[in-house]
C-alpha cells in the first residue's frame, strides 16, 4: 500500500527472490533468458548475482557435482 511520510510519496512492491544453481555450461544462456523475460524497462526488474557452488551433495542418494543438481 502507498504511505506518505512528510509529504513523501512511497510505494512498497512485492519482490521475490529466485535462487538457480546450474552448470556453467548453461551460465550465459540463463543471464539472457532472465533479463528477456524479467526486463519491464521500470524500477525494480531485479539484479543477477553469479557466485560460484564448491560442491553440491543430493541428501537422499549422496550423489555429489553436477550429478545432484
Amino acid at each position: 500500500k502507498p504511505r506518505y511520510l512528510n509529504y513523501l510519496f512511497f510505494h512498497f512492491y512485492t519482490k521475490i527472490k529466485i535462487e538457480v544453481v546450474i552448470d556453467d555450461k548453461l551460465l550465459k544462456k540463463v543471464i539472457d533468458t532472465i533479463q528477456k523475460t524479467a526486463n519491464t524497462g521500470k524500477i525494480g526488474d531485479g539484479k543477477i548475482f553469479v557466485s560460484n557452488i564448491e560442491e553440491a551433495i543430493r541428501i537422499r542418494t549422496g550423489e555429489k557435482g553436477n550429478n545432484a543438481i
